[in-house]
């Protein structure tokens, strides 16, 4: 498992690009699988007191092995401090891998108007 640790602005949009290759980097097919990204305040809390939980079920063109996550400005409006995310998927075979987890830092931002 790799750890990534992102800083993001409080209301930006944050996306993120998984791509799944095998050892040639030849993309591996995805269809049927799940991900699951998860942000939590503490690393102990319970899934339903997650703070962004989002189960990932359909994946555009999956036999090109990506994936983009994108977590809307709006989801990260009110949010400020560190916090702790991880991705998971769930294979066809219903096995559960931990891919990457780490901090999620969310900055104070200096602009606070979204229109003109």
């Amino acid at each position: 498992m790799q750890e990534n640790n992102y800083t993001v602005y409080r209301g930006d949009t944050f996306s993120t690009q998984l791509v799944f290759t095998d050892t040639d980097d030849v993309p591996i097919d995805i269809t049927g699988w799940t991900i699951f990204f998860t942000i939590k305040k503490n690393r102990t809390d319970t899934d339903a007191q997650a703070i962004i939980s989002k189960t990932i079920t359909s994946i555009p063109n999956p036999t090109l092995g990506i994936y983009t996550l994108v977590v809307t400005a709006a989801e990260l409006n009110s949010l400020l401090g560190v916090y702790y995310y991880d991705f998971q998927i769930k294979l066809l075979d219903g096995k559960i891998y931990t891919l990457t987890s780490g901090t999620f830092t969310l900055e104070i931002d200096v602009t606070r108007r979204i229109s003109t």
